[in-house]
């Protein structure tokens, strides 16, 4: 997907319009239709505001990633991020562990 198609779908998907987007990132709505279009193409600066005001990252926004957490898993991410290595390592394999086990069950459903 393109910047455009995921600035579109995102704003749509969160029920705002362009010009309630642009007064979040303090711009004008004709902007925003620039962008949805393609037309031109926001600064770093002004795509992390969009990102920051549409909620989601600046690589999903970008289309690095199609995986866009929501704020609570974000935050537990973000949270997992600044635990020591050690911590952080045992968390990571109770996770894969939890997940292993779903992904079994699932199978055997």
């Amino acid at each position: 997907d393109s910047f455009a198609n995921r600035l579109i779908e995102t704003r749509k998907r969160l029920g705002l319009s362009q010009e309630d987007l642009a007064a979040r990132i303090g711009t004008k709505g004709p902007a925003i239709g620039r962008y949805e279009r393609g037309k031109t193409q926001p600064t770093l600066e002004v795509a992390t505001r969009l990102a920051d005001a549409l909620s989601v990252s600046l690589d999903y926004l970008t289309g690095r990633t199609n995986v866009e957490p929501d704020p609570t898993t974000r935050a537990r991410i973000e949270a997992l991020a600044e635990l020591p290595a050690d911590d952080r390592s045992f968390v990571l394999r109770a996770f894969d562990s939890l997940v292993r086990d779903t992904r079994v069950r699932k199978a055997y459903a």
